[in-house]
């Protein structure tokens, strides 16, 4: 059975970092994208970073430079490291799991993902 469990939100002024995990379990096929979201109050959700199996990363024009993306595959970890964060960076963040849209990850479309963790949550104030 597949899980997501996300843990390392939390509460930090603006310019400071965190760090999010997404322990998961895979199924015999495994994931081919693993994509990170978020969702701030009343907005839609959107893609935040993402990684394929091959490790290639590619990230939201809001975030780049500031977040990176990584996979443990020996661990089942994925993580989001935040730097410089902003007010604007405030959300539940999710991690999400799915297949691969055209050959590439999909940073655009939640729909697209099969597997969702319950959501950790970040607040940066000013």
């Amino acid at each position: 059975q597949v899980q997501l469990v996300e843990s390392g939100g939390g509460s930090v002024q603006a310019g400071g970092s965190l760090r999010l995990s997404c322990a998961y379990s895979k199924n015999r096929y495994g994931f081919a994208c693993m994509t990170w979201f978020r969702q701030a109050p009343g907005k839609e959700r959107e893609g935040v970073a993402t990684i394929d199996n091959g490790d290639s990363t590619r990230f939201a024009d809001s975030v780049k430079g500031r977040f990176t993306i990584s996979k443990d595959n020996a661990k089942n970890t994925l993580s989001l490291q935040m730097n410089s964060l902003k007010p604007e960076d405030t959300g539940m963040y999710y991690c999400a799991a799915g297949p691969s849209v055209g050959g590439h990850c999909d940073l655009g479309r939640s729909i697209v993902y099969d597997y969702w963790g319950q959501g950790t949550q970040v607040t940066v104030s000013s």
